[in-house]
């Protein structure tokens, strides 16, 4: 029984991003939970592919081009154990039963008594099996980081730098708001320079993930503005995931 479509493209097997949020039965809205999966190591050309296809409307009347991402089998596995669900296991079994019915039929052409093709073989399961290995520690020593991250994902109100250094520090990360100011300014995502020090860069501004808080006040009379960098609820994901990566030599 096919639970996923799996096509085949240049002898490679592929999978729908879509179909597979779909079958996950993933809340979040496809373009934020995709984002959020193709962060964990995976590189475009390599793992996956953006496409575009043509979603018809709910009532069967026009639609419009969606972007979606064909992914490798071995792309859609890790995507699957990352959700840590009954779905996502049965989703991963699914694959790994694929990948062996395509084996089995690929075997039944090959000539086993030239050492050279056995040899290959060896190699290919070896390399492989090293993926797969390398896959599964990876995932088993981000899991405690990856839930945190998705416990506060769905943030709705903007917080400040402070209160995200908090959050971090709370789950494992080494890091004051003064040291994640500094690394906010020397990243590019806070102004080094002028009147502007400290306030968001026109790169966060442009990329939604940092906002300015603007707070009029009276002194001496004289009414005056004041200016707070605050982390959008798509900036609390974005510096998350990044952490998440690269952590602990991004401090």
């Amino acid at each position: 029984m096919e639970l996923i479509k799996i096509t085949e493209k240049d002898g490679q097997q592929l999978v729908s991003a879509r179909e597979l949020h779909e079958f996950l039965e993933i809340k979040d809205h496809f373009t934020q939970w995709i984002e959020r999966m193709l962060e964990y190591g995976f590189n475009q050309s390599v793992d996956f592919e953006a496409v575009q296809i043509f979603l018809k409307a709910s009532n069967g009347i026009g639609g419009t081009y969606k972007t979606d991402y064909a992914l490798t089998l071995d792309c859609a596995k890790e995507i699957s154990m990352l959700q840590r669900s009954d779905k996502g296991k049965q989703a991963r079994q699914y694959f790994i039963a694929c990948e062996k019915k395509l084996k089995q039929i690929t075997t039944t052409q090959i000539d086993f008594t030239d050492p050279n093709v056995v040899l290959t073989l060896a190699q290919n399961w070896a390399d492989e099996n090293k993926r797969r290995l390398e896959a599964e520690k990876t995932i088993h020593l981000q899991a405690p980081k990856v839930a945190f991250a998705e416990a506060i994902v769905g943030s709705k109100n903007s917080i400040l730098v402070g209160e995200l250094a908090k959050l971090l520090h709370q789950n494992g990360v080494e890091i004051g708001q003064n040291r994640l100011f500094e690394w906010l300014r020397n990243k590019g995502y806070l102004c080094t320079i002028g009147e502007k020090y400290n306030q968001p860069s026109q790169y966060s501004l442009n990329l939604k993930i940092m906002e300015i808080k603007k707070t009029t006040y009276s002194k001496n009379d004289v009414l005056e503005n004041s200016f707070t960098p605050k982390i959008t609820p798509k900036g609390i994901e974005y510096f998350i995931n990044k952490f998440i990566q690269t952590q602990p030599a991004i401090v």
